[in-house]
């Protein structure tokens, strides 16, 4: 049985991929074991199973005694402990929801209904490092996981609307004490019938401008607003989020850099989980009906759910809301653009705490499991 260590199970991610692993029962088939970076010696979530207490997390000793380690700790932690253990001869597998690695050679970049094949030849290469990749491109790789399996895609131009959970936990509160405010600013008005709905807006405005107004994470107010800016910013014009689009998605694939281009704006909203993308996409054939190619995008992988292209199947499926704590990608609104018969665009969500950050390490794990069974 695997002896996995697992670190950063309390946060955002961890916390998801723990929900996962109960729920499908994969604690059955491991040997756990739990470590903390702040809370040595306390105790273990309960996986069904006695795991005796928290561990060290920067005791390289017993980390290199473990078959596997699976991180959501974030990046500062991998480049601080990984190399420590890969010098001193360690040649265990290291799972990664963060960053830091995705585009190292000697890491793959996750997501195996996409790219299960290459998984495979990374095992029998004896590549050690896998990643799970950005939230918004698995999501994106998924939803047009038909077109690209039939090579359809020339490039892609994507607006994102993403979470605030995909900030993090801090600014998930942020952003309900934002609203928060916001509503108690107004509520004498909202209260009144007869106040006049200029003077709510006033109330709210100047509370959006306060001095006091919540904002130490996010920098800005999001509630009632939006943030068109995420990560840092490249000399180029694109923000590191926009740039990750590219150059994930085709490493991913298993293709050369700026196979495919994606490029696009990436904004911050007012949404607590799930992330949202209109993608503007040119086909490399023109003699494709939209219903051909909402058969292609349909049957591509059990987790699309194609939504009916009405304004009651949208508001009804194809939001956030819908899709959160799910593992559905929901897709539609898709129509030809009149740029030319090769231009479509299509709207597309997904949970980005599930395919976007836990899933992926979950099912790479199983994997594991399976061929060290």
């Amino acid at each position: 049985m695997m002896k996995v260590g697992f670190i950063g199970w309390r946060g955002m991610v961890g916390s998801v991929l723990m929900e996962r692993m109960r729920a499908e029962s994969d604690f059955n088939a491991i040997s756990p074991v739990f470590f903390s970076t702040s809370a040595v010696g306390g105790e273990a979530p309960y996986v069904g199973k006695d795991v005796g207490v928290l561990q060290d997390a920067y005791e390289c000793k017993l980390l290199a005694s473990l078959d596997c380690i699976v991180t959501t700790q974030g990046s500062d932690y991998t480049k601080e402990v990984l190399p420590k253990l890969r010098s001193a001869g360690w040649n265990g597998y290291w799972l990664d929801a963060s960053s830091g690695l995705r585009m190292d050679d000697d890491a793959i970049i996750v997501l195996d209904p996409i790219n299960r094949q290459l998984i495979e030849q990374g095992l029998s290469s004896g590549i050690k490092n896998y990643v799970g990749g950005n939230c918004t491109v698995s999501l994106m790789l998924l939803g047009l996981d038909g077109l690209f399996k039939a090579d359809l895609i020339e490039w892609i131009s994507s607006m994102t609307y993403q979470a605030a959970s995909g900030a993090g936990a801090n600014n998930i509160r942020e952003l309900l004490k934002q609203s928060g405010a916001l509503y108690a600013a107004a509520k004498d008005l909202l209260d009144d019938k007869n106040a006049s709905i200029l003077d709510i807006d006033y109330r709210v405005t100047q509370e959006l401008h306060s001095a006091n107004f919540p904002q130490q994470y996010f920098g800005a107010p999001l509630a009632g607003s939006v943030i068109p800016w995420i990560d840092a910013g490249l000399e180029n014009g694109q923000t590191k989020e926009e740039w990750k689009g590219g150059v994930e998605a085709n490493k991913i694939l298993g293709y050369t850099p700026d196979t495919v281009k994606v490029d696009g704006t990436c904004v911050r909203v007012g949404v607590l989980r799930s992330h949202s993308q209109a993608l503007t996409i040119k086909l490399k054939r023109s003699d494709l009906s939209l219903a051909e190619i909402e058969q292609i995008i349909a049957k591509a992988n059990p987790w699309v759910k194609f939504v009916a292209n009405n304004k009651a199947d949208t508001l009804r499926e194809l939001t956030p809301a819908s899709v959160s704590g799910t593992l559905d990608i929901a897709v539609r609104r898709l129509k030809s653009l009149k740029f030319g018969p090769e231009y479509i665009s299509l709207f597309t969500v997904g949970d980005q705490l599930l395919w976007g950050a836990a899933e992926p390490l979950r099912r790479m794990l199983n994997i594991l499991v399976e061929k060290h069974a």
